[in-house]
């Protein structure tokens, strides 16, 4: 029972976090349609900065914006800070629930690193922390010079897709750059924008001039924001890409497509403000199309393996014949039931539903099997059973043949 109610606090972690972060998104999105799309106002007016018209839901909508602020202190202003927070802490929760409770699981590979499963703990902990340190560092350094500080937190996302991937196992790599980057926007909402914009309420509600500064750095982390949003999205999505993660080159893969979303994403800024450069958006969709066939899977060169690795009789692999159902049942058995069973003993459910507990649930995937296991290699998680190249060769070879159409057909 205990099990099951974790898995439903999981499962509704994950609904609150994807649904704030949709609202949180959603809006910001449409503040950066909004900005980049004002018109210099029809009626003069002190402070008055711009001002956009847009039909919907029936209706006529008139936005103005005034910079620094209004002459006045308005009776109600609205804040766009609770979706921010609501998707970082969701987040949180979502990252301790699944990852940091079995760290062993999922943000250790020995072939990486040996940690300690506390050590491991503190390391996906500290990185959050760290990353918005050199970030605000940077932003606080260069200040309004945003050529040299765009390329700078570029070089710093570069890095960071790195060093993740030398820490942690190569899935968890991938969702806490992601985690890093979210932090960073969350955390440029509650330590600058929010408290930027106090500052020019406070000064307001004084009767004094509010002091430009704040909200100019105000936009700033707002507009950097807009830019990590793909990027983030990204990496929450790819845990279900396997292909990304498991690659030789994980962390240049991750870059090249967290490259793409901010081309694609300044495609669609600079729509918003009348722009058409269509180059951003091809560069994108070129640059994910380059990656998706350089990792895309290659035909095994088994020849010169296959030959020195052995069957439990110690005869060579390249002259046995395949294994049977039961012959791969009893390896699941050692390296995969722990997870993948009726009755797990890692987890509270097995992941995905997938149980390999009878010979007929292990050939109804065995293409799934010898992808995770034998092509792409990211099962067992950071190899946490020891699964041998033998092993993982064998069941390759039982896949190939049950993929054979059997004789007469």
């Amino acid at each position: 029972m205990t099990e099951y109610v974790i898995e439903c606090l999981t499962f509704l972690l994950r609904w609150l976090h994807v649904v704030a972060a949709i609202a949180w998104i959603g809006e910001s999105f449409y503040f950066v349609a909004l900005d980049r799309g004002l018109k210099p106002p029809q009626q003069a007016e002190p402070n008055l900065y711009g001002e956009s018209w847009s039909v919907h839901g029936g209706g006529f909508y008139r936005k103005q914006k005034y910079l620094p602020a209004p002459q006045q202190l308005p009776a109600e202003v609205h804040w766009s800070k609770w979706k921010s927070y609501t998707t970082w802490m969701s987040g949180l929760a979502l990252l301790t629930t699944v990852y940091l409770f079995s760290p062993q699981v999922y943000l250790i590979d020995p072939a990486v690193a040996a940690w300690t499963p506390a050590q491991a703990v503190l390391l996906a902990l500290a990185f959050p922390l760290l990353g918005w340190l050199c970030y605000d560092g940077l932003c606080r350094l260069l200040q309004d010079r945003d050529d040299m500080l765009g390329v700078a937190i570029a070089g710093l996302v570069l890095l960071l897709c790195y060093l993740t991937m030398q820490v942690f196992a190569a899935r968890a790599a991938f969702l806490l750059t992601g985690a890093v980057l979210g932090s960073i926007m969350s955390a440029n909402v509650f330590f600058v924008i929010i408290p930027g914009q106090k500052q020019i309420i406070a000064a307001l509600a004084r009767g004094a001039t509010p002091d430009p500064e704040p909200g100019r750095r105000g936009k700033q982390r707002s507009v950097h924001n807009t830019y990590f949003t793909l990027p983030v999205v990204f990496a929450m999505l790819s845990t279900h890409y396997a292909t990304a993660y498991a690659h030789a080159d994980g962390w240049l893969v991750l870059a090249a497509f967290m490259a793409a979303g901010a081309l694609i994403r300044q495609f669609f800024v600079l729509w918003h403000g009348g722009g058409r450069a269509w180059w951003l958006l091809l560069a994108g969709a070129a640059l994910l199309l380059a990656v998706f066939a350089w990792i895309r899977p290659q035909p095994k060169a088994a020849a010169a393996t296959t030959a020195a690795l052995v069957t439990a009789t110690g005869k060579p692999l390249a002259e046995a014949a395949p294994p049977d159902t039961p012959a791969i049942q009893a390896v699941l058995a050692r390296h995969c039931l722990q997870c993948h069973s009726a009755t797990p003993s890692l987890m509270g459910a097995a992941p995905k539903g997938m149980m390999f507990d009878t010979p007929q649930q292990i050939e109804s995937q065995a293409a799934l099997i010898e992808r995770q296991v034998s092509v792409l290699r990211v099962m067992p998680p950071g190899n946490l059973t020891q699964m041998s190249e033998a092993e993982r060769e064998a069941i390759a070879r039982w896949a190939a043949q049950k993929s054979q159409p059997a004789p007469g057909q």
